[in-house]
């Protein structure tokens, strides 16, 4: 078996160079690593079996007609299924119950549904959404900045391609601002951002291996469901939370599944 990898590091352009190489090769299956990647594999070709991971809204995006029968040649596995994200609103308001105004740092082009279930848990908890995008860099400090000239806000970052690449500005931001932050995936509160809800982000490569191997055998990724995670961990930073000035409830820190301090 060969194995030819290429990493775009959030590039539009090389996100289409590469599939355009990749697909010129012929191979039998490719794995795609976000919403970018896939669609731009999408452009370049409607027979190579594409298995997907980390990707938002497959559905929303035109990748697959529906989970249950994706119905082409592409297939894989959700970063979330599409209502956890309230919960994202529901952590912020029990970890920071202050925050009146929140900021969603989203990628604009990309997890409609996602966004659609923050919009319809966020006016029960007295919650005003901004959005902000995170296309480049000086448009999250620019507006974050803005942001946070008014008091009791907070934020919400969704993930994306986008967000993950921005990572270290955006905590950065978070924690020169005072802002209390939730972040989908572990390694945002690795690196100092405050609290995280969200599934494990190795394991879908693990089952997208699984795909691979059934399409080499044979099956077809119009026939394989797309799938969410069913398990998702919440991590807490206590460093971050006292350098903010947060205290974190004991009901929160009592469920969660990893504490830094």
């Amino acid at each position: 078996m060969r194995i030819i990898a290429r990493w775009a590091a959030g590039n539009a352009d090389n996100f289409r160079k590469y599939a355009a190489e990749l697909v010129a090769l012929a191979p039998d299956a490719i794995l795609a690593t976000s919403t970018p990647a896939v669609l731009a594999l999408q452009q370049a070709t409607h027979t190579v079996p594409i298995v997907f991971v980390q990707v938002i809204d497959p559905v929303g995006a035109g990748m697959v007609a529906s989970l249950a029968r994706p119905g082409g040649n592409i297939t894989g596995f959700m970063s979330f299924e599409y209502g956890m994200s309230g919960k994202w609103v529901e952590l912020l308001k029990e970890i920071a119950p202050g925050v009146r105004r929140v900021a969603v740092l989203r990628d604009l082009t990309i997890g409609i549904a996602e966004f659609a279930a923050i919009q319809a848990v966020a006016p029960s908890l007295g919650m005003e959404l901004s959005v902000i995008g995170v296309r480049d860099a000086d448009e999250i400090e620019s507006a974050v900045t803005t942001f946070a000239r008014s008091p009791n806000g907070g934020l919400i970052v969704t993930a994306s391609t986008s967000a993950i690449t921005h990572r270290e500005l955006i905590s950065t931001l978070a924690a020169r601002h005072r802002l209390p932050a939730v972040y989908p995936f572990r390694f945002f509160v690795i690196e100092g951002g405050l609290i995280s809800y969200g599934p494990d982000s190795i394991d879908p490569y693990r089952h997208a291996a699984g795909y691979v191997h059934r399409i080499l055998k044979g099956e077809k990724p119009a026939d394989l469901p797309v799938q969410a995670p069913t398990k998702y961990e919440l991590v807490i930073n206590l460093k971050t939370a006292k350098a903010i000035g947060l205290d974190v409830p004991a009901t929160v820190l009592a469920r969660a599944d990893e504490v830094f301090e």
